[in-house]
């Protein structure tokens, strides 16, 4: 028996979303749309950007890289989710695990920083205008870019690398529909507090110092906003930045509901709930916000719709 609880764990079962069949299905056809509408919805931000000049601009630059990012993130967990449902629990080798769990971290932790590049952007533009165009140039916005991208590669391979250190074994049933740094952790039979200790002094604190610029940024910007007199020009320069501080809360707020808040006490379906924000939502949900709230989206939308119609109807 201590022989059979000590063999390596070389295959993970995930549990998903146990429930009767019409349940399950109801899922699969729910999350199956949602994914279908993240990449139609990304795919067309991205887009619009690379044809519309009027987008060319560092803001829509970002968007796409964060359009990029969604597209990753929903593409790692959705389609395994998606057979978890359907077969009502999923059996994935630990090599499929552990690379599931480096791309969703390579995401996770490239938007965290990709958003407090967009609000830097955004306070360069609101408090500093007339030297936006000489600090947000081309080549430093591709700099900044590439630094979020490094950043989430090599912080996803250190968690990836520390969590291969842990010895799996006996134990290989884990509720959940992804890969994530927690229930890895539970069903580990080794000392995980490395691993605990490395969120603590790393992880965190990048989240909480990102978090801090992001306010610090934003506390400057109503400032200078606030002293605007005229009340379309404060509205104006609110429009502006409203899209990213949406999508900013709801990022955050499930970051640290998921990871910073102790969550020993909620339940699986909570975590799995408060999981689906963040991997399945979130990415639908970030091109509608730029989308609905903004006037240059919805006017190269027009603008490409009626080029279309256009060339249709040319002999």
């Amino acid at each position: 028996m201590q022989e059979n609880n000590l063999t390596e764990v070389t295959e993970i079962f995930f549990l998903g979303f146990q429930g009767s069949q019409c349940l399950r299905l109801f899922l699969f056809g729910l999350f199956i749309v949602i994914y279908f509408f993240t990449i139609c919805g990304n795919l067309l931000i991205i887009t619009l950007v690379s044809i519309s000049k009027n987008l060319h601009t560092p803001m829509y630059f970002f968007l796409t890289q964060l359009s990029i990012s969604d597209i990753l993130l929903t593409t790692d967990i959705v389609p395994e989710m998606l057979h978890i449902i359907l077969k009502n629990g999923e059996t994935i080798t630990f090599t499929s695990c552990i690379t599931q769990f480096y791309f969703f971290c390579t995401s996770e932790v490239f938007e965290c920083f990709l958003l407090t590049v967009m609000s830097y952007d955004r306070y360069v533009a609101i408090c500093n205008p007339l030297r936006y165009t000489s600090i947000m140039t081309s080549a430093s916005c591709v700099k900044l870019v590439v630094i979020c991208w490094l950043l989430g590669f090599f912080c996803a391979f250190v968690n990836t690398l520390n969590t291969l250190t842990l010895t799996f074994c006996g134990q290989n049933t884990i509720d959940h529909f992804f890969c994530d740094l927690v229930p890895l952790l539970e069903i580990a039979c080794s000392d995980t507090f490395i691993i605990h200790l490395e969120v603590s002094l790393l992880g965190i604190p990048a989240v909480i110092m990102a978090t801090i610029l992001i306010i610090t940024s934003y506390v400057k910007i109503v400032s200078i906003i606030l002293r605007i007199p005229s009340s379309t020009g404060r509205q104006k320069a609110f429009s502006t930045c409203s899209s990213h501080l949406t999508v900013v809360s709801i990022f955050y707020c499930c970051l640290f509901a998921v990871y910073v808040v102790q969550t020993r006490g909620h339940s699986s379906t909570i975590s799995k709930i408060l999981s689906l924000l963040y991997t399945v939502l979130t990415p639908l949900i970030n091109p509608i916000i730029y989308s609905l709230r903004n006037t240059d989206i919805k006017n190269a939308v027009q603008e490409s719709f009626h080029k279309n119609i256009i060339c249709r109807n040319r002999p």
